[in-house]
């Protein structure tokens, strides 16, 4: 399920995509859907080897426009491996949270966008993360929740961005229906995804994701500007 809204990041077939965190992929592959020349950069191999077989699988079955194209690489946030300059857009997709020193890697993610390119990210939103953390203490140890190592207020994300020398051009939340999901695996314990509540609750996200029934559509809409788990930013490297 995609976080950033692709409609907003105004992404045209042949422009450069940086994907940074890319994690399975999922918006790697709406990049190349589209058309984009991507490239997903984590520092987990076993994540982008699976990533870089789907790539290959959409390219070869032509399910990206002419010119559509996508590689993997294996790195930091901390010290992107590119010329500056060098994406139109970038997305960096629930990734901060995990990162000690974020105003380093948001500054290398204003570097290598072009003056004029759109940098979306996404991070978990500041109540729905605070009750999370409240509800069970695994939920952000770095053994069991992957390290979220802060709780963001959109006003400290705005002024990391600011400082990195972009302007904010929008926002929204997403994923209205995922904020009670985890409250409810935090309720019982955040590893336990065999008890019945929690399984239940899984199978009507998936349910969601395949079949847009519009019920829970319009239950995602009412709930993502109240509890959406995930702030979204959109900001512009400014031309000189």
């Amino acid at each position: 399920m995609l976080t950033v809204d692709y409609d907003r990041l105004g992404l045209q077939p042949g422009e450069r995509v940086l994907d940074m965190g890319a994690g399975t992929g999922r918006h790697a592959f709406e990049s190349l859907r589209r058309g984009g020349v991507v490239v997903a950069l984590d520092v987990e191999r076993a994540e982008l080897h699976d990533v870089a077989e789907f790539i290959e699988a959409m390219v070869t079955g032509h399910q990206t426009p002419a010119g559509g194209a996508g590689a993997v690489v294996n790195g930091s946030g901390l010290d992107l491996p590119f010329p500056d300059g060098v994406f139109d857009r970038v997305v960096a997709s629930e990734v901060l949270e995990h990162v000690q020193d974020d105003r380093r890697v948001i500054g290398e993610l204003a570097r290598v966008l072009r003056p004029g390119g759109l940098l979306a990210v996404t991070v978990p939103r500041w109540f729905p993360e605070l009750v999370n953390w409240a509800l069970d203490d695994d939920y952000h140890a770095p053994a069991v929740a992957g390290g979220h190592v802060r709780i963001y207020r959109e006003s400290a994300l705005r002024e990391r961005l600011q400082a990195a020398g972009l302007r904010l051009v929008g926002r929204h939340h997403a994923h209205g229906l995922h904020s009670p999901y985890w409250w409810l695996k935090c309720l019982v314990g955040v590893a336990n995804d065999d008890h019945a509540l929690v399984r239940a609750y899984h199978r009507l996200l998936v349910w969601d994701l395949v079949h847009h029934p519009w019920p829970l559509q319009v239950a995602e809409r009412v709930l993502q500007p109240l509890i959406g788990k995930s702030l979204v930013l959109y900001a512009v490297r400014p031309s000189p």
